[in-house]
């Protein structure tokens, strides 16, 4: 008999065992936030898309920014690697080999998804500018703007 609870204790453990998915603070949908900021003397715009779920949850995170480059508007991520910013980021030495935009901003949109929301942020300034190295491993960037359009996106989606 005590062969058999065992196997059934193991059989459930193996077999019975889903994750199941907690329900989020938001609702459905694709909301979406924009930023106005000023470079150099140039107007830009951070757009923040979030879609969140059926549960909730916040499925993605897409952060752009548009960038005048030889007299062209585009997105930094349009950009890529001809943003140009990965010497950059390696000479201020965190970012092992540097890293460009796209892939800084990748970071947090990944970060948003993992934590749910921005109660992870830490800055580095009191102005809020720029985020405090230890917040997210591998982004160096000036972020008050990606932040504040992610903000307003979560603001309208929440409950």
């Amino acid at each position: 008999m005590k062969k058999i609870s065992v196997l059934l204790l193991v059989i459930f453990i193996l077999c019975g065992c889903e994750k199941v998915e907690k329900e989020g603070n938001y609702k459905k949908g694709t909301y979406m936030g924009a930023v106005t900021y000023e470079s150099y003397g140039q107007q830009y715009v951070t757009t923040a898309t979030i879609y969140v779920g059926d549960s909730g949850n916040i499925e993605s995170c897409f952060i752009d920014s548009t960038y005048e480059k030889d007299g062209v508007i585009t997105t930094k991520k349009t950009l890529g690697d001809n943003y140009a910013m990965k010497e950059t980021s390696a000479n201020i030495g965190v970012i092992p080999g540097g890293a460009e935009w796209y892939e800084q901003i990748e970071k947090i949109e990944e970060k948003v998804v993992e934590e749910q929301n921005l109660d992870w942020v830490k800055w580095k300034d009191e102005t809020k500018t720029k985020l405090d190295l230890d917040t997210i491993s591998g982004v160096t960037i000036t972020a008050d703007s990606y932040i504040n359009a992610v903000d307003q996106a979560l603001n309208q989606a929440k409950k």
